[in-house]
């Protein structure tokens, strides 16, 4: 089984930056799509960024575009979000996750009925 261990939230002020990172345990072969969702209070959990670990393409969802990167570094079985230009909109609960086979074709928002294994989720708190 494997299993998601996500780090790098905490508190900054708006205009500022974070790096998440998402370490994935376990036996984890062939082709699988891993993202980063966010939930904040009140609100349904929605996808923000995702990567085909076999292809590399990305997927962000329009709110994030141009401020968030994601990356992957296969040989530390690890997945990264870097955000910059923080808002305070941007403000929740992040997870990492993973889907076995390719990304969702469905756009990346929608994503988090497709996800197999989530992580337990970093808080990143965005101050005006």
């Amino acid at each position: 089984q494997v299993q998601l261990m996500e780090s790098g939230g905490g508190s900054v002020q708006a205009g500022g930056s974070l790096r998440l990172s998402c370490a994935a345990f376990g036996d984890i072969s062939g082709d699988y799509c891993m993202a980063w969702f966010r939930q904040a209070p009140g609100k349904e959990r929605e996808g923000v960024a995702g990567i085909g670990i076999g292809d590399g393409i990305t997927y962000y969802v329009d709110s994030v575009k141009g401020r968030f990167t994601v990356s992957q570094d296969n040989a530390k079985n690890t997945l990264y979000l870097q955000m910059n230009s923080l808002k305070p909109e941007d403000t929740a609960m992040y997870y990492c996750a993973l889907r076995y086979g390719r990304c969702s074709l469905a756009p990346v928002r929608l994503w988090a009925t497709t996800v197999h294994v989530w992580g337990q989720g970093t808080q990143v708190t965005v101050s005006s």
